[in-house]
């Protein structure tokens, strides 16, 4: 199975081709337009499922999967954390919860970004007692974390780890949070302003299964967006 997660900074439907060269199973794509703007062009690989979510038809978050995996939003879904989504994957080698992440509200007093994904896994705690994936884009690292603030970049990834929940990116290259060595955003898109905020992490068991993490570098995709793509292959246990 290979998941990609990508802000692509809009017009998706311009740069679907890029992402469908990878081959992917499932896509969690921060600022994508409405479907109902989206057009295929001939040939192109076209998704099994494809669920939308916002309120600005030309950035929203966009979730798609192929092949035979299959998307379904699960009832608890709280539409006042407006872009962080649960939603039931099946079809593949593990059914999974997949809560699909672009930590953007500018309406909520209580914090626009991680403060978003701080109440959603407080809202879908329940959730990550099983197989889970976390995706997208969370608009936070911990370098940034506000020390008399609760909801920051650390605690979320305690909470997650409390879980038995890690991100895969981490795990694969060996990093530490807040010392990243690959950057996955670009402020204006200038090489010397990099950071990281894409992430996908997983519960232990799908952890056992992660094979290879890929993020795009800053020449082959900063024509196309200020983020390049977090790239997770996970291969079924023998």
């Amino acid at each position: 199975m290979i998941v990609i997660t990508w802000n692509c900074n809009m017009a998706f439907r311009k740069k679907l081709g890029l992402i469908l060269k990878h081959r992917p199973d499932i896509l969690v794509i921060p600022e994508c337009e409405h479907p109902d703007r989206l057009k295929f062009p001939a040939g192109t690989r076209k998704p099994a499922n494809m669920l939308w979510y916002g309120n600005n038809p030309n950035k929203g978050l966009g979730i798609f999967s192929y092949g035979n995996y299959t998307l379904r939003q699960l009832d608890c879904y709280d539409p006042t954390i407006r872009t962080i989504v649960p939603i039931a994957v099946t079809g593949g080698d593990i059914d999974f919860t997949l809560i699909a992440a672009w930590a953007y509200n500018p309406t909520d007093p209580d914090g626009q970004y991680v403060e978003q994904v701080w109440k959603a896994l407080h809202h879908y705690h329940d959730l990550l007692n099983g197989p889970t994936m976390l995706m997208g884009d969370l608009n936070s690292n911990t370098i940034w974390d506000r020390k008399y603030r609760v909801s920051n970049h650390s605690s979320v990834v305690k909470l997650l780890e409390e879980k038995g929940i890690h991100s895969t990116y981490h795990l694969y290259h060996k990093q530490q949070q807040g010392s990243e060595k690959h950057p996955t955003f670009y402020l204006y898109r200038h090489k010397d302003k990099p950071y990281h905020l894409d992430y996908c992490f997983v519960s232990s068991n799908m952890a056992g299964m992660l094979r290879k993490v890929t993020i795009g570098r800053h020449h082959a995709w900063q024509p196309y967006s200020d983020h390049v793509p977090v790239m997770v292959r996970f291969d079924a246990a023998d």
